[in-house]
C-alpha cells in the first residue's frame, strides 16, 4: 500500500477536514441561499463552491472548461481573476443538487489521489497559475484557498465553525509568510523599522515584522521595543483584512493602529493577499 510522505499528511487531514465541511455546510441549501451574496467581490454562495470545485479539478489535471466569459463583470480586473472566473461562471447556472455532487464527485477523486500520492514535498509540479511549484508548497495553497472559502461560506451563510482548525494554522502561516512582501515592499515601509501584529481569539499569536538596511523584509516572533506601526486585532478580523473581505473602516470598532498612520493606511491598503 502507498503512503504519502510524512510531511504532506497533515496538510491532506486539514484539508480533508475543511473540504468536507464545506461539502456538509451546502448539503442542505435551499435555492435561494445558493444566491447569497459572500465578502469575496462579485461570488454568491454557488460562485465560491464553483472556485473549490474548479481548483481540485485542476489539482487533478483535468482539462479546463472552455467558457467565454460576459464582459460585464466588475470584479474581472486582471489576468489572474479572469482565469479564476472561466470555473465559476461556467457553473453559475447549476442547481442545488448539481454542485453537491459535482463537489462530493470531486471531494472523492482528489482524496484517492492524495491516498495515493507517491511524490515527495521537494518534487515540482506544474500549475497553470502558479508555475513550477514544490509539491509541499501546491497542497499548502490548497490548504489555505479552501479554508479561507470555507470561512466565506460560513459567515455568509451565518454558520460559524472551524476557525481554529488544523487547516486555520497552516491558514495563519501562509498569511504570515506574505507580510514581509507587503510590509517593505507594497507599503514602503522605512529602512530599519518594524511593524508589529498583535493578534488574540482562537488562533493568537505575536509576529514582528522587520525591514532590514536593504528594505527586505523578513517576519519573527520576537517583540520590537519600538515598533512604527502596531496592529491589534482579533483572528477573525486580521484573515478577513489580509484576505480583502473588508476594510479596515468596516472593522474599525474591532481594529487598534498605534503610530505611523499614513504607513499603517498604505500597508491595509496593500491587501489582499488570496482569491
Amino acid at each position: 500500500m502507498t503512503v504519502p510522505h510524512p510531511s504532506l499528511q497533515p496538510y491532506i487531514d486539514a484539508w480533508t477536514q475543511s473540504i468536507e465541511a464545506i461539502s456538509e455546510l451546502v448539503s442542505s441549501l435551499v435555492d435561494g441561499e445558493w444566491n447569497r451574496p459572500t465578502e469575496c467581490p462579485g461570488w454568491s454562495v454557488r460562485d465560491v463552491v464553483s472556485h473549490v470545485i474548479g481548483g481540485e479539478c485542476e489539482a487533478l489535471g483535468d482539462p479546463r472548461p472552455i467558457h467565454t466569459l460576459p464582459r460585464d463583470l466588475f470584479h474581472v480586473v486582471d489576468e489572474t481573476t479572469r482565469y479564476l472566473e472561466v470555473q465559476v461562471d461556467v457553473r453559475r447556472h447549476h442547481t442545488g443538487p448539481e454542485m453537491t455532487s459535482e463537489l462530493e464527485y470531486v471531494i472523492i477523486r482528489r482524496s484517492r489521489q492524495l491516498r495515493n500520492e507517491r511524490r515527495k514535498p521537494d518534487d515540482l509540479i506544474t500549475h497553470p497559475l502558479h508555475g513550477q511549484i514544490p509539491l509541499a508548497d501546491f497542497l499548502t495553497a490548497r490548504v489555505f484557498n479552501v479554508w479561507i472559502h470555507e470561512q466565506d461560506l460560513r459567515r455568509a451563510l451565518r454558520q460559524p465553525g472551524n476557525i481554529n482548525s488544523p487547516a486555520a494554522h497552516i491558514a495563519r502561516d501562509v498569511m504570515l509568510n506574505k507580510l514581509p512582501k507587503v510590509v517593505a515592499e507594497h507599503a514602503g515601509a522605512p529602512k530599519k523599522s518594524a511593524v508589529v501584529f498583535d493578534v488574540s481569539g482562537p488562533v493568537e499569536f505575536l509576529r514582528t515584522v522587520r525591514v532590514d538596511e536593504d528594505g527586505v523584509g523578513s517576519v519573527d516572533r520576537s517583540p520590537s521595543l519600538g515598533p512604527i506601526v502596531t496592529f491589534t486585532m482579533d483572528w477573525e478580523t486580521f484573515t478577513r483584512l489580509v484576505c480583502g473581505r473588508t476594510k479596515a473602516k468596516r472593522v474599525a470598532d474591532r481594529l487598534k493602529v498605534e503610530g505611523d498612520s499614513e504607513l499603517a493606511e498604505r500597508i491595509l491598503a496593500s491587501f489582499p493577499l488570496a482569491h
